[in-house]
């Protein structure tokens, strides 16, 4: 991987191209991110670049004087050591995560990582949190028919048959029922970025991308090739 940036979802719009089709584009504020921390392989085992990403308040985040980040929570908030961005030269930020650059090695702390470094063209692989929908059922959840609507059916919404009776005799594991719909790492891959302003750090990226409004969304270059 060459190419990698954090970004803050600013929602969808659509945009006309070149050839006057109007193309869905979802907005993505992608950077600025500062470069936090360098791995080596001779000091950490491996080769890698951490990024830290929005400026936070120096007294929300943890005054341990240690040299590494604690665990990010599962809501994506990280409580980051005043002491690591101090010795990186940056302010304390809200989001830090790590990219396995092939380049790792060329980069410097404080330095800055800017949407400039896609360009239109560019297949990227868009991760983040997805929206949470709660408890939904069947239908909703995993696309399946309902019943029969009118008067006297007993079946309208419900799942159906969970299984055969005496054999096998249970419910096979990954039955396809009601539960928890989204809140879920979500990553999409060979989507198209259509624009790049490189003046507001902007990066319009064709159709959907994870992730309700002000989401943290992962853009990197795309590991597959667009069939």
């Amino acid at each position: 991987m060459k190419k990698a940036i954090l970004a803050k979802k600013i929602g969808m719009t659509q945009i006309f191209n070149e050839d006057g089709v109007l193309v869905p584009v979802t907005v993505l504020e992608a950077g600025p991110c500062l470069v936090t921390q360098v791995k080596t392989v001779e000091n950490d085992g491996y080769s890698a670049v951490q990024v830290g990403f929005i400026d936070q308040k120096d007294k929300i985040v943890n005054k341990d004087k240690g040299g590494k980040i604690e665990v990010i929570h599962r809501h994506g908030a990280n409580k980051a050591e005043q002491g690591h961005f101090k010795k990186a030269g940056v302010e304390s930020k809200k989001f830090v995560r790590e990219f396995k650059f092939e380049n790792a090695e060329e980069y410097t702390l404080a330095q800055e990582i800017k949407a400039d470094i896609f360009e239109a063209g560019d297949k990227v692989d868009a991760t983040a949190i997805s929206k949470g929908k709660g408890f939904q059922g069947a239908i909703k959840r995993h696309g399946q028919h309902r019943g029969p609507m009118k008067h006297g059916s007993k079946f309208h919404r419900h799942a159906g048959s969970n299984g055969a009776c005496s054999s096998p005799s249970r419910v096979f594991k990954g039955k396809k029922m009601p539960g928890q719909m989204g809140a879920k790492r979500i990553t999409i891959q060979n989507l198209e970025v259509v624009r790049v302003d490189a003046d507001k750090n902007l990066l319009l990226i064709k159709g959907a991308v994870p992730g309700p409004k002000k989401a943290l969304v992962t853009i990197k270059e795309s590991v597959k090739a667009a069939n």
